[in-house]
């Protein structure tokens, strides 16, 4: 089964895998790279640190206030929060974050952020849904292909949206993927990793199955001329593994497009 990220991510899924018997091989095949003009990130950072105190404390007697800063601070990725921790020693006290998903949410904790807000669906029309109403700032760091819909929407709303990209997603070459041995699964964790194995990895072996995070993501692998067979019932790995595990039984009912 092949797993398209590195680094902490592709070494925890790959380990997930084995637990359940499967034998990964992480080949990454998209990785981050700084803006191409970072200046607005720079500046967003600037204005997240005129209210850093000691995180976690109130701000001290003539301090700049939020107003100055942020109201909430929203992440779509773990690599958003690794990217924005990663230039921030905390969150200023009074800054909330919410996090489209349980895994978004698990990095952000693993900064050291608290998270106020995971939404019932984890998409970022869910996330537009759940959002509360706020008449602060709220920063979106994001990868420079982002989707639209999470800032749109809540525009939409009357919610002030600093939308930075924080980092770009490049692919990691040119040159065809050819592993030794087929693989009977390629995990598709997003739409870029889909656009990268279609670019690098097409034809797939009639037998190897496409698992693809969530719904949204499987459309995107469609656009993207790859058949879907699986697709997660959540955007979790786990739930991805273990549904990947479901489809190689032969047991197992049906899954979307493979017999």
């Amino acid at each position: 089964m092949l797993v398209p990220r590195g680094g902490a991510w592709g070494a925890r899924v790959a380990d997930e895998a084995r637990d359940r018997g499967l034998a990964p091989v992480v080949v990454p095949l998209i990785t981050d790279a700084p803006p191409s003009d970072p200046s607005a990130f720079d500046a967003a950072v600037r204005r997240l640190a005129d209210t850093v105190g000691r995180p976690g404390s109130p701000p001290a007697v003539g301090a700049r206030t939020r107003a100055a800063g942020y109201a909430w601070v929203v992440v779509t990725s773990a690599t958003a929060v690794r990217v924005l921790a990663g230039r921030v020693a905390g969150l200023p006290a009074g800054v909330r974050v919410a996090a489209v998903g349980t895994p978004t949410a698990r990095a952000a904790r693993a900064a050291g952020w608290v998270v106020d807000l995971v939404p019932p669906e984890s998409s970022a029309a869910g996330l537009v849904a759940a959002f509360p109403d706020t008449d602060g700032t709220v920063l979106f760091p994001r990868s420079e292909i982002a989707a639209p819909t999470l800032v749109d929407g809540l525009r939409a709303r009357g919610i002030d949206v600093d939308d930075v990209v924080a980092y770009r997603t490049v692919g990691t070459g040119d040159e065809p993927v050819v592993l030794d041995a087929t693989p009977d699964a390629v995990l598709v964790t997003s739409g870029s990793v889909a656009r990268e194995i279609a670019r690098r990895m097409t034809p797939l072996a009639p037998h190897t199955l496409v698992a693809c995070i969530g719904p949204g993501t499987a459309a995107e692998a469609r656009a993207a001329g790859l058949p879907v067979h699986v697709v997660g019932p959540t955007r979790s790995a786990e739930a991805l593994l273990d549904a990947v595990v479901e489809a190689l039984n032969p047991t197992t009912p049906h899954q979307e497009g493979h017999p």
